[in-house]
């Protein structure tokens, strides 16, 4: 049998709180068997320690409810068991008794305790504790107060030690500091946060540190600190950190530049804070916002043209000429009605390949791209108009509808660039426009809208679709079916001039509606 000599000398602990102490000296052991190293060394330290006792837990919601955790005395300081406390909490825990360490789960949180290390780690974030926590190689046994401190303060905030009274008190506590959202404006960035009580305008307080950090403290507050720590931040934030400290929450912005005032109100259940951007910074947000928004060149595309004649009627009529009469009527209207620049990918009877009439509007700056088209379809008694976005296909009738357009390439003599437009590869290039697809929702809206009050034809929806000619249009954009050129009613009204004012009339007004929207938000914006 071996024989071991082990020798535990004095160290020097740092404290938690600020403090260092000196452990006292554990006298030599003289053990026997055959357990580990690191087993030997705990259970020689926990050997001298007298009797082990029962601390009580109080619930302050259910004062009939007992607990208790075994705990001792070391060094003046109070040592508890982690399996009682991980039963007490009714949490879960994974021990490694070989490396002596236990990881506990606590609803989110994941705490990490290790015997021989006077490091907690709290969802990834190392604490230190005043000394190092002890196992009798089945148990790990913890400082009681500073590991209730640490644990309060990022984990539970209705967990205390009361020293006076011997008892660990664990209240159930609601989290009334719920979510952080962050809007950027041109003139600055707001905050909200989402509370589940009415806070007093005197239980807050905010300030810019000079560690390039905002803080907002709510007294009373008690924050969810893991999923706050989630938020995303945005403009001029740009890290989000939250504490619990004690009874009030202290939220802390990592800020990108400097603020030059800010104010703070209480709208609810929601505290609102306003973080004002020097006038420098403001200057070049409001340039990038209205380079951005500000609608100055719009770009029409008329379907087909040239040897492409698209989509042919009953009775004769081209697809390729209704649709240039109809981009040229709302090309006038605007420009008799606004003063953006009107760029048309062709305005007379010429063959374009798909993929130049987006370079065309690219190359344009332009802020919006309309594509005119008129319908077709086997089935003669099907007629109406439809309004597409990009996207790949949700329905058979768009997929169909999207194939036809798409057959222009055919005509095409570079039909290779438009291999990689297959598949996935499809998916991958559309959703890099996902930029504007809330925009091209937006406009797509309004423009069916207008249609469906000025024209006697079925409303057949906003779809999406995957057509060539809308991929790479960096600008929100939409491709409007007109009509059904295979319905014979249908194309005797498209014959009519007056019909194809009001349908040219139609996507003007939805155009006006979008412009005028967004560029309201702007001037909103630029306050």
């Amino acid at each position: 049998m071996k024989r071991i000599l082990i020798t535990i000398l004095p160290r020097r602990v740092p404290d938690s709180i600020g403090t260092g102490r000196i452990s006292a000296p554990t006298p030599k052991f003289l053990v026997t068997g055959s357990l580990t190293l690191l087993q030997l060394i705990f259970s020689s330290l926990l050997f001298g320690f007298g009797t082990r006792e029962q601390l009580p837990v109080y619930f302050p919601d259910d004062t009939t409810k007992k607990e208790v955790v075994a705990s001792f005395n070391h060094n003046n300081l109070v040592y508890i068991s982690t399996n009682d406390l991980v039963k007490v909490l009714s949490a879960r825990s994974f021990v490694n008794r070989i490396r002596g360490k236990i990881e506990v789960k606590i609803n989110k949180h994941r705490i990490k305790v290790s015997a021989g290390s006077s490091f907690i780690i709290i969802n990834d974030h190392a604490y230190q504790l005043p000394t190092f926590p002890l196992s009798d190689g089945d148990d790990i046994y913890i400082p009681l107060e500073s590991t209730v401190y640490q644990l309060k303060q990022k984990v539970l905030p209705g967990l205390t030690y009361d020293r006076t009274r011997n008892v660990i008190i664990l209240e159930m506590v609601v989290y009334n500091v719920k979510e952080i959202s962050v809007k950027e404006k041109v003139n600055g960035t707001i905050i909200q946060v989402k509370t589940g009580k009415i806070f007093d305008r005197q239980d807050l307080s905010a300030w810019v540190a000079k560690n390039g950090w905002f803080y907002l403290t709510v007294a009373g507050g008690i924050a969810d600190t893991l999923k706050l720590r989630k938020s995303k931040p945005h403009g001029i934030i740009r890290e989000i950190d939250v504490d619990q400290l004690d009874r009030t929450a202290q939220l802390g912005f990592r800020l990108r530049s400097q603020v030059e005032s800010h104010e703070i109100y209480v709208d609810g259940n929601n505290i609102i804070l306003t973080l004002r951007s020097p006038l420098s910074y403001t200057a070049e947000k409001i340039k990038k916002m209205r380079d951005r928004w500000y609608i100055d060149t719009i770009v029409i595309d008329a379907g087909h043209g040239g040897k492409d004649a698209g989509a042919i009627g009953t009775y004769g009529l081209y697809e390729k000429f209704v649709t240039l009469d109809i981009a040229r009527r709302v090309g006038k209207l605007l420009d008799k009605y606004t003063n953006v620049n009107i760029i048309y990918t062709r305005d007379e009877d010429v063959f374009i390949p798909l993929w130049k009439r987006t370079k065309i509007a690219n190359e344009s700056n332009g802020k919006l791209f309309i594509s005119i088209h008129a319908n077709s379809n086997l089935n003669r008694r099907i007629r109406g108009f439809e309004t597409y976005i990009l996207s790949t296909g949700k329905t058979q009738d768009a997929l169909d509808v999207a194939q036809r357009e798409n057959a222009v390439i055919k005509l095409e003599e570079e039909t290779t660039r438009y291999d990689h437009l297959t598949g996935d590869n499809f998916i991958v290039a559309s959703l890099m426009q996902n930029a504007f697809m809330k925009e091209s929702e937006d406009l797509a809206s309004m423009v069916q809208t207008n249609l469906r009050k000025n024209i006697p034809s079925p409303d057949r929806g906003v779809k999406q679709a995957g057509f060539y000619v809308m991929v790479g249009a960096s600008m929100p954009n939409i491709l409007v079916e007109v009509g059904f050129l295979s319905n014979p009613q249908e194309e005797k009204q498209l014959r009519k001039p007056n019909y194809r004012q009001s349908i040219a009339q139609s996507i003007y007004h939805g155009i006006r509606q979008f412009k005028d929207k967004y560029e309201h938000v702007l001037a909103v914006e630029s306050e």
